[in-house]
């Protein structure tokens, strides 16, 4: 069995149901290994009811189940993938979007994996199959690849742009407009506690009180003073030098 998991599915109502472009590309990896192994794929997602007309989608573009475990949104992402694993336990694969339609951090896939303790291969942005194996090149820092080749059972984790999602014929579509979305219940909690960002803020410098009349307590502060103990300081160096006063300058600021 391969399971693609969709953490959240963003909605307002039936008719403004949304999913990521990596979750999309999940679900097509899915049907394409599917093919491969003659395997079912079971689309499932946690979120509320207006979540099931995307998974109708899934169930026309060719996945054989679709289960939503009910619960509201804003679930700590460990809390996510409790759930997930809940109905994952079999699955010889388990793919999942690297970006979901909601905060987009990428962490389910990861705590998925653990839960469930199974090989992880996550961020990828290449995706071959073979007939038992995955062969996958992953995003790193930097610019950097990773070639991965990974055996089931297994989470994997995809970028939008490995696949694009087949579109499905029109039977396909009447028929899962009718089509049964499994339901199950789902946590309620805790919430994920929004994190405030704050603008980055130097360490401030310490300094020796100026001294003297105004203009003089002005050029100390502002350093056009021409003092050498200040910052104002002018030298002529050769390249290699100044660039050694620079770096020594720099050091002492910090």
């Amino acid at each position: 069995m391969i399971i693609v998991a969709w953490k959240w599915i963003g909605a307002g109502d039936e008719r403004g149901h949304w999913t990521s472009d990596a979750d999309r590309a999940a679900l097509e990896v899915g049907l394409q290994m599917a093919e491969r192994t003659s395997d079912t794929v079971d689309v499932v997602t946690v979120g509320p009811r207006a979540s099931d007309g995307a998974l109708r989608e899934a169930l026309a573009a060719g996945a054989s189940r679709a289960l939503r475990i009910d619960a509201p949104p804003g679930l700590e992402s460990d809390v996510v993938a409790g759930a997930l694993a809940s109905v994952a336990g079999d699955a010889a694969w388990v793919v999942c979007g690297d970006i979901s339609a909601d905060r987009g951090t990428g962490a389910v896939p990861a705590f998925l994996a653990a839960r469930l303790g199974v090989a992880q291969a996550l961020g990828l942005v290449e995706v071959e199959l073979g007939a038992d194996h995955v062969k996958a090149v992953r995003r790193l820092d930097g610019g950097r690849r990773e070639v991965l080749e990974v055996g089931p059972p297994a989470v994997l984790s995809v970028e939008g742009s490995v696949a694009r999602l087949r579109r499905s014929g029109l039977r396909a579509e009447l028929a899962a407009r009718t089509a049964t979305v499994e339901q199950y219940d789902g946590p309620s909690g805790p919430l994920e506690q929004p994190r405030a960002t704050l603008p980055y803020r130097p360490r401030p410098r310490v300094v020796t009180m100026p001294s003297g009349d105004a203009l003089a307590r002005v050029r100390q502060l502002t350093d056009v003073g021409g003092d050498s103990s200040g910052h104002g300081e002018v030298l002529v160096l050769d390249p290699p030098a100044a660039a050694a006063r620079i770096l020594a300058a720099l050091r002492e600021w910090s």
